[in-house]
């Protein structure tokens, strides 16, 4: 299933992306490649295939969680862009 230019124009305008239609026509020619590669892979047989979530098998490896010695706060806050009162400093991110 080829994109058309409108619905490349339709994505670019969901991701708020201003592109020209120079660009589009590139990325179009990129997605659309990509699916026809999609397509072939859907064509494969996979029906004997175990489904995974990863190629090889996945271990965690945990340490043990032992408390140690903690930074003097003096020596956290030395290279803090901002400090005061003995904490950091961090712009406002949230709105009211």
């Amino acid at each position: 299933m080829a994109l058309t230019i409108e619905q490349m124009r339709h994505v670019a305008k969901l991701a708020r992306l201003e592109l020209s239609d120079e660009k589009l026509a590139q990325f179009m020619g990129h997605i659309n490649a990509l699916m026809a590669h999609f397509e072939r892979l859907q064509s494969l047989p996979t029906e004997s295939v175990e489904p995974t979530s990863h190629s090889i098998p996945v271990y965690n490896a945990f340490r043990e969680d032992v408390p140690g010695t903690p930074l003097p706060r003096e020596e956290a806050l030395a290279n803090a862009p901002q400090a005061r009162d003995g904490l950091f400093i961090v712009p406002r991110i949230v709105e009211d």
